[in-house]
């Protein structure tokens, strides 16, 4: 298990993975050595804000705003989605 994430964590994908559209069957995944992430709308909204610069809390604020939905809500599912990429070691922490 990783180091847990926080809501003010700055996460970013780790070197070896990426972000990518796969257009034969239009969906974004992440892509690492020997692993393919197939993600969902909300897992794509998250994912792709990482490695910016924002932290958890930020990333939860934009994603509150965009969906109207409770900040406190959002909060909870992001760290919950994004501390099980890190379990996976795909995502993680990275300092301002």
């Amino acid at each position: 298990m990783s180091t847990p994430l926080t809501a003010d964590s700055r996460p970013r994908l780790v070197v070896h993975a990426r972000l990518q559209h796969d257009a034969v069957r239009d969906r974004w995944v992440v892509q690492a050595p020997e692993r393919l992430f197939v993600l969902d709308e909300i897992a794509y909204a998250v994912v792709s804000r990482c490695g910016n610069g924002l932290s958890v809390a930020e990333i939860a604020a934009a994603l509150s705003a965009e969906f109207d939905a409770p900040v406190d809500e959002i909060l909870g599912d992001v760290l919950a989605l994004l501390q099980d990429l890190a379990d996976k070691g795909i995502v993680h922490d990275h300092p301002a």
